[in-house]
């Protein structure tokens, strides 16, 4: 079995932990990968950011989650518990969750379109410190509702417990299939998530940006500027994330212990 690293650099419980586990894959006659293309496996060390970078990289392949971030919901081995999960692996003592991701285009008033990568927590659409964004959106082309606010959130089940979490949207079953919207502080009545079938398209069209008001397109965080007139279109991605899971943990035991 062949492993390729992912770690989170700017942190020293990561690196330590790193070095950890290079030290129990020479144990468990475990390669370790230059790159991606080469390794069976990804692990992921660090937080839940890490992870989500990591599901950019994975290009479909299974990725085991080491937590040395905080809360953990993607990443649900300890340090502590390296050696053990890696023989779990190399034994086949593990399951496969498949996640759904997000994947979306900018599309430019002049017909250039920017492409979004695939993101795993969501797609959202947001401002800078000043003012507010207008913008119009619409699901396989019906209009939902013209909104005037600090952004929008569109995310899968797994960003459920993120950025849409404290924007007051739902929590969700991470393994099920639904697109989710949720506004960011929205200067109108409806001010509630709406849930849709993952067969759906989103277009988020920016109508007005007020003086001095930048918007970002945010795919898992990593942000594309985008201007008046720009419509965004998001969809369900034909790629996956899966995601090593090693112990009978469900959802439910997730959101008791993560979510105080």
């Amino acid at each position: 079995m062949k492993a390729y690293i992912n770690a989170d650099d700017a942190r020293k419980l990561a690196q330590d932990t790193k070095e950890k586990l290079l030290e129990a894959s020479k144990e468990l006659e475990i390669e370790i990968a230059d790159n991606t293309n080469d390794a069976d496996i990804i692990i992921s060390i660090g937080g839940d950011g890490t992870f989500l970078k990591s599901a950019r990289l994975s290009l479909g392949k299974p990725i085991l989650g080491i937590n040395t971030g905080t809360l953990g919901f993607l990443t649900e081995v300890s340090p502590e518990n390296i050696t053990k999960a890696l023989k779990d692996i190399s034994d086949g003592n593990y399951k496969i969750e498949e996640r759904m991701m997000l994947e979306g285009e900018i599309i430019k008033t002049n017909g250039e379109t920017i492409e979004i990568p695939e993101s795993l927590n969501e797609i959202a659409i947001s401002k800078n410190t000043f003012g507010v964004v207008r913008f119009d959106v619409t699901v396989n082309g019906k209009l939902i509702n013209s909104y005037t606010a600090d952004g929008m959130l569109v995310c899968t089940p797994t960003g459920s417990t993120a950025y849409n979490l404290s924007c007051g949207g739902p929590i969700v079953d991470p393994t099920a299939q639904i697109i989710t919207l949720t506004p960011i502080a929205p200067h109108t009545i409806l001010n509630r998530s709406v849930i849709l079938s993952d067969n759906s398209t989103v277009d988020i069209k920016i109508t007005e940006l007020r003086e001095d008001t930048s918007s970002y397109v945010l795919y898992d965080g990593l942000p594309i500027e985008v201007y008046s007139g720009d419509n965004v279109r998001i969809k369900k991605s034909d790629n996956i994330t899966k995601i090593i899971k090693l112990e009978d943990r469900s959802f439910i035991d997730n959101v008791r212990e993560n979510i105080n």
